[in-house]
């Protein structure tokens, strides 16, 4: 794409990658995404901020011609898709320094074996000065490394945000303006990368709050150019309570439980409370990730196969239990033909997940008039939950 004008001397470098479908071996990727790096040109030094994936070294060099001298090199996470490429570029530029926090030359100096004399440790709140610009670093643990540090260049009203507030989407404009799809995909990059740890650096927003800031330039991603819109939803994100929701996710293999999924939110409507009813079977986790961010309950549905639960149904688990969610109550539903058990001890599914487990309700093949009794009962105790928890009212 080449160098990008983000304000007066200071550049987007990075490169595109609109065709990458996995990040992390995991994470799907429908619009791809890119690696920002950026150029700072100081009255008296020039720093690059950050740098890309090392297959997409060659786009950054070239948005780097021109460039004579590099003085700085800032790292702000050790994590290879922005500091691969740092070996190249201080070979490229000898006389360029390294500047990071301490934590994280000890993860680049063990992930990409730099040499210690290139490489100056800042502290949290130190400045490095560019001559009419300067840098600021702030130590932002767990977003979503332990090292991971933000700058902020108060000449310009600018901060580079690292992995914090990003998006994983590739573009054509730079600037995400009020652009609905760049908020929905940093909704999905949220849930996938930063919400495990968001009990712990909500308080980060309040550091940012102290800050005037006209432009905010993550790690993926658009730049954000109207940034109270991103930092208004990652408030909500991190800290509003849930919705008055219930997430009913299911997997039915001959469609017994899809039957059990449909009436418990019938039950559930009828009792005040919204419902986003989700076949898991081929559901990309993309999809499903935006909805963990509100529901206030979820409701796993699941067929037991080979004296368990179906290997989807304990993905999707998995996946909540780490990923950890605002959610407040959990159910599991779901129908059997000889044990059961799995459902019965689904809770044992969320070992790390504080949520309350607020019922079960197995059917021995299709469901009968005990079960959708036992699914009307569930669903008016969820609803009992949500009037206590203020969520719906009486």
């Amino acid at each position: 794409m080449g160098k990008i004008a983000i304000k007066e001397d200071i550049f987007w470098v990075g490169a595109l990658d609109p065709e990458r479908a996995v990040f992390d071996g995991l994470l799907p990727l429908s619009k791809g995404t890119t690696y920002n790096a950026y150029l700072v040109q100081g009255s008296e030094k020039t720093a690059l901020m950050d740098t890309v994936e090392p297959e997409k070294l060659n786009e950054l060099l070239l948005n780097l011609e021109g460039v004579e001298t590099l003085d700085y090199v800032v790292s702000h996470h050790a994590e290879q898709d922005h500091s691969g490429s740092i070996p190249a570029i201080l070979e490229k530029y000898p006389e360029a320094t390294l500047l990071c926090l301490q934590k994280n030359k000890e993860m680049l100096m063990s992930l990409m074996q730099l040499p210690e004399d290139r490489i100056q440790v800042v502290e949290d709140g130190e400045e490095i000065s560019l001559g009419n610009k300067t840098i600021r670093f702030m130590h932002f643990p767990w977003v979503h490394w332990p090292e991971t540090a933000v700058t902020y260049i108060p000449e310009d009203k600018i901060l580079f945000s690292c992995d914090f507030l990003g998006s994983h989407h590739s573009f054509d404009t730079i600037f995400a303006g009020e652009n609905p799809e760049v908020y929905h995909g940093a909704k999905e990059y949220y849930v996938q990368i930063m919400m495990l740890y968001s009990r712990m650096t909500a308080t980060y927003l309040d550091r940012l709050a102290e800050l005037d800031i006209q432009f905010i330039c993550p790690s993926h991603g658009s730049v954000y150019d109207k940034p109270q819109i991103i930092l208004d939803l990652y408030e909500k994100w991190m800290r509003a309570e849930p919705e008055n929701l219930a997430l009913i996710a299911y997997v039915s293999t001959h469609g017994s439980t899809k039957v059990m999924a449909e009436h418990l939110q019938t039950e559930l409507e009828k009792r005040g409370v919204s419902v986003v009813l989700k076949d898991l079977v081929g559901l990309p986790l993309d999809e499903l990730a935006p909805l963990l961010t509100d529901a206030a309950t979820i409701v796993l549905g699941s067929s037991v196969i080979m004296a368990s639960l179906h290997p989807v149904a304990i993905g999707t688990a998995f996946l909540v239990d780490r990923l950890k969610p605002k959610a407040k109550f959990l159910a599991a539903i779901g129908s059997y033909g000889w044990s059961p058990g799995p459902l019965q001890k689904a809770a044992d599914l969320f070992p790390t997940y504080k949520a309350e487990v607020v019922g079960a309700v197995a059917a021995k093949g299709f469901p009968k008039d005990e079960a959708f009794s036992d699914l009307a009962d569930l669903a008016e105790t969820i609803a009992g939950k949500h009037k206590d928890a203020g969520l719906l009212k009486a």
